[in-house]
């Protein structure tokens, strides 16, 4: 977690509520899909509410129950603050993916952030802000019930960025503690049996694992800086300095990627060799940026604005655009790739009107 993060102010709502959501929803020609059908009940949740009315058994236009062609598309329910959309991620023989039409999974005012699958794909952890207490949990969303459950729940420490323990037998975090301290910490997969991992080394604000013995962190500072830290020996080395806040270990290989910042704004996506030695170029960043998403076979994924691009470094230096939701009047600034690699998970808020021409 960074500055931009913790600094937030969240002024209003209530936190989802663990349990069923009212049903799945249906798109027309595809199977079952899941949806949070909202936690407020604010006018902007009417007409969801009313589709999926009509998807759990309400009346059809033709009086055809069942009939595919006669259920109702669902209306794209926009972000109140941050929220996390969740896509198909469509794949051709050859080329870049293409992604489906996003659903709202949070739907609520405030702070829905920082999305990360769980390892066999059934659901994603994320970040939720509690408005009244001014702290911050990790939550649960499961896919097939269609169900959010709180992971950890501590006051008055917060947890960001949940990451999957290499082990698989638990979650590790970003925990600011009581006395504002950030650390590294795990917890068991249902939030118990928390413990600090490296206990020297803060402020710690993301990080990546490349095994279970070594996890790659961004520590802020003036600059913020690259470092490799040993759980073994308890101590961390630094590598690089003036680096950007997306880490991201790389598929099929023990190494990471992150991204360098340079003096002109400009960005590069570099690789850590998980084995030791100097970082070297992948990618230019999209626009100078940051957040970036790896796909199982190699695919990169970064966004600007609405707009989501592709690019395999491996074949090619060129970024590619694959969607665009500027019709949805969103701004992307992070996104996840599920495990195998047909779920697309985005992090979008309302998009400033002088985005728009004719605004």
């Amino acid at each position: 977690m960074s500055n931009d993060d913790a600094s937030r102010q969240i002024t209003t709502s209530a936190l989802p509520r663990s349990g069923p959501a009212p049903c799945m929803e249906r798109r027309r020609g595809s199977p079952w899909r899941v949806g949070v059908l909202g936690w407020t009940r604010s006018l902007t949740l009417v007409l969801p509410l009313l589709w999926a009315f009509a998807a759990c058994g309400g009346s059809t236009r033709d009086g055809a129950a069942g009939s595919d062609a006669a259920v109702p598309e669902e209306a794209f329910v926009p972000p109140r603050d941050t929220d996390i959309l969740v896509a198909e991620l469509l794949w051709e023989t050859a080329g870049p993916p293409s992604i489906g039409a996003p659903t709202n999974l949070t739907r609520r005012p405030d702070y829905d952030n920082q999305p990360s699958f769980v390892p066999d794909g059934s659901g994603l952890w994320y970040t939720v802000n509690d408005p009244q207490a001014g702290q911050a949990d990790i939550w649960r969303y499961d896919f097939a019930s269609a169900t959010v459950a709180p992971v950890t729940q501590s006051n008055p420490e917060s947890e960001y960025s949940a990451t999957p323990l290499p082990s698989g037998d638990g979650v590790s975090v970003i925990r600011v503690e009581a006395d504002s301290t950030q650390r590294l910490w795990r917890f068991d997969l249902d939030g118990s049996n928390g413990s600090v991992l490296l206990a020297n080394v803060a402020p710690v604000g993301y990080h990546a694992w490349v095994d279970e013995n070594t996890v790659v962190m961004f520590v802020l500072g003036a600059p913020p800086t690259l470092q490799v830290g040993d759980l073994r020996t308890g101590r961390a080395r630094v590598v690089t300095e003036d680096i950007g806040r997306s880490i991201q270990r790389i598929p099929d290989s023990f190494d990471v990627s992150f991204v360098q910042r340079h003096e002109d704004g400009t960005s590069t996506i570099m690789r850590l060799p998980g084995s030791g030695g100097d970082p070297t170029p992948i990618i230019e960043a999209v626009g100078g940026g940051d957040f970036h998403a790896w796909a199982p076979d190699g695919t990169l994924l970064m966004a600007q604005g609405p707009i989501v691009y592709a690019a395999v470094p491996a074949e090619t230096r060129t970024w590619t655009p694959v969607a665009d939701f500027s019709d949805l009047r969103i701004v992307i600034t992070r996104l996840a790739v599920s495990p195998d690699a047909s779920q697309i998970a985005l992090v979008a808020e309302v998009a400033p009107l002088d985005a728009f021409p004719g605004n």
